[in-house]
């Protein structure tokens, strides 16, 4: 069965036919990233309306990629959530028009859900339970796939998200939007151990998270370097930065792991990509006996193409949305299943 996915939560417009839920045919994404960096970050009203422009088009390349028309799709995948009310609302929109255009079932489906399903293009379908850490720009969240496959999360970021501290930072540093990318590889020329910056909520039981005291700390520290006339390493800046956020993170997801009895860790979402994030999860779960799944960074980053394979699962449960399907920016992933 072909599933063509429609992702539009925050700012990047894709679409993605997947085969089976596993065989990707085509990936596209239409970057608004041109239209946002002037701003340092995402503009919503921007990037609803660019979604507006980029979607037809890139729905339309998708299917060229994969050799298809809408007469091969069983069914179309749509984020309902969470994201920007804005963005979504292009998105289910579009997806409602297409299924009742094409008599097409439609599917709405969790951007987290989506985040996790990735793996499942790289590794095959996923057999629970496993523990997922999902960071990203708009999300920083710990997440138990318990041994029937219901997805309850664990711990939640208390203030800001792993990747918007990146930005963040990267920003006050003049760094080109996004900044995570451009730390992660000033971070590689960088002594990790430079500067000692906080790691908020390491030893308190809980597996929160919480990234606005470090972000403000490394300001701080610049600030601190520029008013006395010190040179600022950048990239001992970046590197110790990072390895605060990666020593939580990783800690936090070993442990839940443990403390589920879960053999299995996968990390998703966009700062997945994060080239030191990678090695120390990598190394972490090694040393603690643990299967360690993580995407390619393409795969990282929102896609159409984790949609489609979430959209698929669903499928073939035989679940369909109505057309009345509302886009919802705080939708909870409580009570969402892995397939």
């Amino acid at each position: 069965m072909l599933v063509l996915g429609i992702e539009t939560s925050c700012d990047e417009t894709a679409a993605a036919l997947v085969a089976d839920g596993v065989t990707v045919r085509a990936n596209v994404i239409g970057s608004q990233i041109e239209r946002h960096r002037p701003f340092g970050g995402v503009v919503p009203e921007i990037a609803a309306r660019a979604h507006v422009d980029l979607l037809l088009p890139t729905l339309d390349r998708a299917l060229v990629e994969a050799g298809a028309t809408y007469t091969d799709v069983d069914a179309i995948a749509v984020t309902a959530g969470p994201g920007l009310i804005g963005s979504l609302l292009v998105g289910v929109a579009a997806a409602k028009a297409l299924a009742l255009a094409h008599d097409i079932p439609m599917i709405g489906v969790n951007h987290l859900e989506g985040h996790v399903c990735a793996a499942q293009l790289e590794f095959g379908l996923l057999e629970p339970p496993l523990v997922a850490l999902i960071v990203s720009g708009g999300h920083t969240s710990l997440v138990l796939g318990d041994h029937v496959g219901r997805l309850t999360t664990l711990g939640a970021t208390l203030d800001d998200a792993a990747g918007e501290a990146f930005d963040k930072i990267g920003r006050f540093v003049g760094l080109p939007y996004p900044g995570g990318p451009e730390i992660d590889r000033l971070a590689q020329g960088g002594d990790p151990a430079a500067v000692s910056f906080p790691r908020a909520l390491l030893h308190d039981g809980s597996y929160d998270f919480s990234l606005s005291g470090l972000k403000t700390a490394v300001i701080r520290e610049l600030r601190r370097r520029q008013a006395v006339g010190e040179d600022i390493p950048l990239a001992d800046i970046a590197a110790s930065f990072q390895e605060a956020l990666v020593e939580v993170a990783v800690r936090k997801t070993v442990a839940a792991a443990q403390e589920h009895d879960v053999g299995q860790v996968l990390l998703a979402g966009g700062v997945a990509a994060n080239t030191r994030l990678r090695a120390r999860m990598g190394e972490a779960c090694a040393d603690a006996g643990l299967r360690f799944l993580v995407p390619t960074p393409s795969l990282c980053t929102d896609n159409g193409a984790m949609i489609a394979a979430a959209g698929w699962n669903r499928l073939v449960k035989g679940e369909r949305s109505p057309l009345d399907l509302a886009a919802d920016p705080s939708l909870s992933l409580q009570g969402w299943t892995m397939p």
